[in-house]
């Protein structure tokens, strides 16, 4: 287990005056990632299990909204006063205002321990922007990973999901069932199904994903960039096979390099 583990990500939770109270380890060379995948295939969970395994900082934009909410007005940037105010309102937070989330905390891009970046960008103008600010950085991506899976299946995982009242643990009524139906294992709360889990509500969401998305797993397309992976099986075989691919990934990608460098002496 590596310091990740214990890193608090302050400076990426609460913004630039803030600073983490432990900088990640990195297993190896350190990996920029992109993490993407529609509602229901496991993003979230692989963006923590693989900043574990490699080492690399996990930086949700999700995160940053639900620690936004417990902050002070006075703790807060403008960026995040804004963005609150939409999800007040029940909005989209809109691009510009995300964008600037992600741009104040470019500190966070540059961590010495690499980053996996989950649920941004969500737009092909998001990804334009962090393209062009990583590049001034010299930061280059190293991969974009798109996590996939057939849409009944999708439909299965989120409609039959529960989740407790009060301590938030999730259950499902047929993969992970609680031991007292209706009831958390850890809490004894009730467990209920949340709103955007009922299937109208997911066919809404998942066509959202793909009409915002489609886009932008083209453009990565193009980049030489995106690695897709089937989100099917245990969430740890799921980030070894990932691992496995990343790592087949880089040696081709050195492979590449060292022909592109040989002279040939006449």
């Amino acid at each position: 287990m590596n310091a990740h583990d214990e890193n608090n990500r302050a400076a990426w939770l609460d913004g630039p005056s803030s600073k983490c109270s432990v900088l990640p380890e990195p297993a190896g060379p350190a990996w920029r990632l992109v993490l993407m995948g529609a509602p229901g295939v496991g993003k979230g969970t692989q963006a923590v299990l693989l900043g574990r395994h490699l080492g690399a900082c996990h930086l949700s934009t999700g995160d940053v909204f639900r620690a936004a909410k417990n902050q002070s007005d006075s703790n807060r940037s403008p960026a995040m006063t804004a963005a609150l105010a939409f999800m007040r309102r029940g909005e989209l937070v809109p691009d510009a205002t995300v964008w600037e989330l992600v741009r104040e905390r470019v500190g966070c891009l540059q961590c010495q321990g690499g980053f996996v970046l989950d649920g941004f960008p969500r737009t092909l103008a998001q990804a334009i922007s962090l393209r062009l600010l990583l590049e001034s950085k010299r930061l280059p991506l190293h991969a974009v990973l798109n996590f996939e899976l057939p849409v009944a299946e999708i439909v299965s995982r989120l409609s039959g999901r529960r989740t407790c009242e009060r301590c938030k643990s999730v259950f499902h009524v047929s993969a992970q069932p609680p031991q007292n139906e209706g009831l958390c294992d850890h809490c004894d709360g009730r467990l209920y199904q949340r709103e955007d889990d009922h299937s109208e509500s997911i066919a809404v969401r998942l066509e959202t994903y793909e009409r915002s998305t489609a886009p932008l797993i083209h453009y990565y397309e193009r980049l030489g960039l995106l690695t897709p992976m089937v989100a099917r099986g245990s969430p740890e075989e799921i980030v070894q096979r990932t691992i496995a691919a990343l790592e087949t990934r880089r040696n081709a990608q050195f492979s590449d390099l060292d022909l592109r460098t040989v002279s040939i002496e006449p």
